[in-house]
Order: C-alpha cells, then sequence, then structure tokens
C-alpha cells in the first residue's frame, strides 16, 4: 500500500507527504457588530451606564474599505483554571447564498472564544478554530487548562470553539423542534442546511466578525476532529483564503471525487469492525455467553424485545449498536465489557441501570442530527438510501452481522460499528416524529459539492494530518485515496491511537501536526 519503504511498527510513528512513507520514532456583557477584513471604519458608540450594551468596531475593521457587518453579540466571560473564556453568539444565514426572492431567514451560532490567562489582552494572538466531530455534535466545554490539546493550543492560539449549526447553542434540532417547522418535506429541506457547506460558511462568518486583521491578516487557522476533519477539507475547498493552516486528526474524508462514498465507506469499514470484535472477544471471552444470554432473554419477551426508560425498544439489532462507541476508542473494550457484565439483576431481568446506560450510549433522542444526516455527509450528488443497512445485507456481511443466527449456532454476536439504520427510527420512539423527514433526507439526489478537488490539488496552504491505520471510524485505505489528492499534505500515520487519539493524548497529537505544518518536524518523501 506504501510501496517498499512504508511500515507501521507498535509504539513508532511515521511522518509521511503523498509520497512513501519512512518510519521515525515519536517520543451579560457586550453587543457588538463584526466586521471583515474590508470593512470600514466606524466610531464606537458607548453609553455611560454599565449596564447599557455596547456597540463596537468589529475585529476586522479596516481603514478606506467597503462597509460590511457580520453581527456579533457577546454575552460574557468567565474564568476556569488557567482559561479566560467569552461566549459569543454570530448572526448568520440559514440560507448562504439564498437566491432572490428567497425570504430571508437568520440563526444564531455560538462561539466559545478561550485564551490562555495571561494571553487576554493580546487581541492580535493567532486563532484556532476547532471543528468538532459527528455530524450533529456540539463544541468541547473547557473544564480547565489541563484538558490535553486545549492546553497545548491555547499556547499558540487564541482558540474558537464552535457550536456547528444545529447543536449546542446554535439553533439547535431536537426531534421535538423539528417537526415545528412544518410538514415532512419542509422539515427535510430545512435539514439540508445543516451539512457541512453551511458550516463552513458559517466559520467563514465567524472569522470574519473575531479574527482582527492583524492577527495573521484576519486568516485563521483550523482543527478538525473526525467529520470536523471532513469539514476542514471541505473549508480548503470553498474558502481557502481565509485560513493560514489545516489539521486534521483522524478526519481523510473517503471518496472525495464520488458522487456519494457512503456504500464504498462502508464495505471498507465493515471487515475493520468486524476485526474489532474478534479482538474484542479475544480479550473478553466470557461476553460471547453472556451477550448470547441477553439477545436470548429480548427474544423471550413479548414482541422480541425490552421497554427502555424513555419508551422505545431493544432489540437484539439495538443490542449490537453497541459496537459504536466500544469498539473502535481507547478503553471502549473496558467500557463495553463493564456494561455487559451489569445486564442483570438478581432475578435474572435486565437491569434498570443496563437499560439506562444503554440509551446514553446510543443517545439517538437526544442527538437526532447524527442519525438523520450522519450518510448525508458523504453525498454530493447522489441519494445514500440507507447505505449502511444495504451493505449490510450482502452476502459477506449478512450472515457476519445476524445477531439472533449467531446466538443459535454458538457464534459471538458481532456488533455495530458507526452505522445508521432506517429500523432505528422504528425502535427508538423518540425519533417517531421525524421519521419521514429521515426518509427525505437518505431519498436526496440534489446534494451540493462538498469537495473542489482541482482547489486541493493546487493549494498552497499547509496541511497536516493525524491518520490512523487501525480507524474503525473513517477508513485508512479510503483516506490515503483522498490524502493523494492534497497538495502538499502531510500525514503522520500511527497504529498507536485508535479514532479518539485527540482525546486521549491531545497535546502530543497536536504538537506534532502543528510543527509538520510550521516545518519544526521533518518529514520524507
Amino acid at each position: 500500500m506504501f510501496g517498499a519503504c512504508g511500515r507501521i511498527v507498535q509504539g513508532r510513528s511515521d511522518f509521511i507527504t503523498s509520497g512513501c512513507l519512512r518510519s521515525i520514532p515519536v517520543g451579560g456583557g457586550t453587543i457588538r457588530r463584526g466586521m471583515d477584513a474590508h470593512a470600514q471604519k466606524r466610531p464606537r458608540l458607548q453609553q455611560n451606564s454599565s449596564s447599557a450594551a455596547k456597540w463596537t468596531k468589529g475585529a476586522n475593521a479596516q481603514m478606506g474599505s467597503p462597509s460590511k457587518f457580520i453581527p456579533l453579540r457577546t454575552t460574557g466571560s468567565f474564568g476556569v483554571p488557567g482559561l479566560h473564556v467569552t461566549d459569543h453568539f454570530v448572526t448568520v444565514p440559514l440560507v448562504h447564498g439564498a437566491p432572490e426572492g428567497h425570504a430571508e431567514e437568520n440563526i444564531e451560532v455560538f462561539v466559545r472564544e478561550v485564551v490562555q490567562q495571561s494571553m487576554v489582552a493580546m487581541r492580535n494572538r493567532p486563532v484556532l478554530l476547532f471543528l468538532q466531530g459527528g455530524p450533529g455534535h456540539e463544541g468541547p466545554r473547557p473544564l480547565d487548562s489541563g484538558q490535553s490539546w486545549l492546553k497545548a493550543a491555547v499556547a499558540h492560539y487564541r482558540v474558537l470553539l464552535l457550536d456547528q449549526r444545529g447543536t449546542g447553542l446554535s439553533a439547535p434540532i431536537t426531534a421535538a423542534s423539528l417537526p415545528r417547522r412544518g410538514s415532512p418535506q419542509q422539515q427535510a429541506d430545512y435539514l439540508t442546511y445543516f451539512r457541512a457547506d453551511s458550516i463552513v460558511k458559517d466559520a467563514e462568518r465567524v472569522r470574519r466578525a473575531l479574527v482582527p486583521a492583524d492577527s495573521c491578516g484576519g486568516k485563521m487557522a483550523i482543527l478538525g476532529q473526525s467529520f470536523g476533519g471532513f469539514c476542514c477539507l471541505t473549508y480548503l475547498s470553498q474558502a481557502p483564503e481565509g485560513l493560514t493552516e489545516v489539521m486534521l486528526t483522524g478526519g481523510l474524508p473517503p471518496g472525495i471525487t464520488m458522487p456519494c462514498a457512503a456504500e464504498d465507506a462502508y464495505r471498507s469499514l465493515f471487515p475493520r469492525v468486524l476485526a474489532q470484535n474478534a479482538k474484542y472477544y479475544q480479550r473478553f471471552p466470557g461476553d460471547v455467553e453472556q451477550v448470547h444470554r441477553i439477545v436470548k432473554h429480548l427474544q423471550s419477551l413479548p414482541g422480541g424485545c425490552a421497554k427502555l426508560p424513555s419508551l422505545g425498544v431493544l432489540r437484539p439489532r439495538g443490542l449490537q449498536v453497541l459496537g459504536m462507541g466500544g469498539l473502535g476508542m481507547a478503553t471502549g473494550f473496558e467500557r463495553l465489557h463493564y456494561l455487559l457484565e451489569s445486564a442483570f439483576d438478581a432475578d435474572g431481568h435486565l437491569s434498570i441501570g443496563f437499560l439506562k446506560a444503554v440509551e446514553a450510549w446510543i443517545g439517538f433522542d437526544v442527538n437526532p442530527l447524527y442519525l438523520v444526516l450522519h450518510e448525508s455527509i458523504y453525498c454530493q450528488g447522489q441519494a445514500s438510501r440507507w447505505a449502511a443497512h444495504r451493505v449490510r445485507q450482502e452476502d459477506e456481511f449478512v450472515d457476519a452481522f445476524d445477531a439472533i443466527s449467531a446466538t443459535e449456532a454458538g457464534r459471538p454476536v458481532m456488533f455495530t460499528g458507526e452505522s445508521v439504520f432506517p429500523w432505528m427510527l422504528e425502535d427508538f420512539t423518540a425519533l417517531e416524529p421525524i421519521r419521514e423527514a429521515a426518509e427525505l433526507i437518505a431519498a436526496k439526489t440534489d446534494w451540493p459539492e462538498l469537495y473542489d478537488v482541482q482547489t486541493l490539488q493546487s493549494t498552497n496552504i499547509h496541511v497536516a494530518s493525524a491518520s490512523y491505520y487501525s480507524d474503525m471510524y473513517v477508513a485508512f485505505d479510503k483516506a490515503q485515496e483522498t490524502a493523494a489528492q492534497v497538495k502538499g499534505i502531510q500525514q503522520w500515520i500511527t497504529n498507536e491511537f485508535m479514532h479518539s487519539g485527540i482525546r486521549d493524548d491531545g497535546a502530543r497529537i497536536f504538537e506534532n501536526l502543528l510543527g509538520m505544518c510550521r516545518g519544526t518536524i521533518m518529514t520524507f518523501k
């Protein structure tokens, strides 16, 4: 795969460009209107009362150029150990670049600005925007300066933690709120504006509102984890002029030249999921029988399912979904084992603690965007049509992932990975109100393009990626095909981490990526 000199060694990592690998060891507040880099300088209007709102010029104001305001609302600041945190809301259009005559609707996206306590006054410090994995997950909430990657990042940057639209405090979408948009078709139409292309346009508004012109010329660096990395390549495709450096962790999207890469991705990922199952049962062989016991118990209940506390149901197929969080993350094996061992109470019934924990693990009722939009992240001109479900029914996988036949035959039950399936809308009752909208999203064909390969092939922006060889969420082989399309990309290929590397050793990963971007860590072709 890598050529004669490429290899992966336990405890070692590989830094590469898009050529051949060589292995080396790796030890109540203020309201402002933001302005873009071309905005006129306007006088500050400030009332005397300490409780009054304050209107100030935006971060990127420059004298003598056309005015273009970005509405910005700053709600307050607070401290956590070692960090100063400021909360902002930036107004963005629901539909960026809406055609003439389209009814304009605005939403607010939430951005949390984090700096070292000692650097608060340095407004011209370089800026880094972090793009969270997902889709549908809010940005991280800083607790203290000890959080690994964040601690490393604030040593170099002012860090912006974005709640991507539809999550956290950014016009959040829930299974209860979405039906208020109207019919299922109206709900589906609304959801189409919550993909990476819209997130990137939001980020550009954030940049123009919060990055001063004397900070790297109004440009910023971006760091993306998993789906956040997908967003980074969309950003690099659509608005590279706003960027200084691009860093990805487990986030090189597959099939960027394909109209929908979902099927291709799952065909590559499912064998990895099966391999992770084998490793799990080798580690915990007693769980083969424990899972059989759970499956048999579920089949013995009326309807072949157990009632969940939220009124949904747990069937064997739902039990298998625990692999999404249990098989592909560091400490996931242990967490899954401890969950399974607590399945039964003293009377041999599934315990309420176990059922509540299963709900918490799955979490689609709390975060429906993940389920509804998950496969659309691969689409640019073609429908996904529940790709994971279709691939699972193919000859290579249909028997392997059949929990009931595996139990009857005494084979280990295979958990599934990062996949969503249409039956989830039936089993998890809270999702019933958005079921029709989800089906429309799965059938949608006219998705806009997310990537511009010509732009990626000619970029002069420094791009560095941590690519995890054993990743169960982003197929390594498909990620390498994408890497070949990005000019000058430098990769740290390693099997030291699972998909959760940035959480497990974030400072080391961040410093390596930053060093690769800035040339302080040498790479080899």
